[in-house]
């Protein structure tokens, strides 16, 4: 049986400035994103922070994000690339510091004609994990880049792990030696393995 085609296809997404108005409204995109995304504290928030940073090193930002897509960046050379970020400050009161622990590994992936896939899956090319290292609001910045920090792991050292989510020290332990931002590109590379079809002419 033929898969039904969704008859209302949205158009490509596109990049807005900011300045864009809201029409009947005295305010602005870049209002509406300050209103908004102020909080680079927040766990919905600060996510999106990592996945603009890691597509900015891999030059891939000039690409909206797709909130549903089972990755979150594709590098101009087409490597997939899933963004897992933390931080030991949260935007809530707390007695001490976050344990780190990076969730959501895998996931049922989506289909606009099947809908969901029956069995979560690994599915990205490589995983970056992104750290917020600061352990004080007080000195709390993560548009500083020196507050961040960076793993780099290829999909089959995660994969063989088995696991939703890994601790900072398991991270550490499979990763090696972290990366800084200018150095995420060269890392993602090296931990890429072609996929089959990428052989494919």
């Amino acid at each position: 049986m033929t898969s039904e085609v969704p008859r209302l296809q949205p158009p490509p997404t596109r990049l807005l400035r900011g300045d864009e108005p809201i029409q009947g409204s005295t305010g602005t995109v870049r209002d509406f994103w300050a209103w908004a995304l102020s909080d680079l504290r927040g766990n919905t928030v600060r996510p999106m922070l990592a996945e603009f940073l890691v597509a900015q090193a891999l030059g891939a930002e000039s690409s909206p994000r797709i909130e549903w897509d089972a990755y979150d960046v594709v590098t101009p050379n087409g490597i997939r690339v899933e963004v897992k970020s933390s931080a030991y400050v949260q935007a809530w009161a707390q007695s001490r510091p976050s344990s780190i622990r990076f969730g959501g590994l895998n996931g049922r992936t989506w289909d606009e004609t099947a809908g969901y896939a029956d069995s979560a899956t690994y599915n990205a090319d490589v995983y970056v994990f992104a750290l917020v290292t600061a352990r004080e609001h007080a000195s709390y910045d993560p548009l500083d880049l020196e507050q961040w920090t960076f793993w780099v792991l290829p999909r089959r050292t995660v994969e063989e792990t088995g696991q939703k989510s890994l601790a900072l020290s398991r991270v550490e332990a499979l990763a090696g030696e972290a990366v800084s931002h200018d150095g995420l590109a060269e890392a993602v590379q090296a931990a890429w393995v072609p996929r089959r079809s990428d052989h494919q002419g």
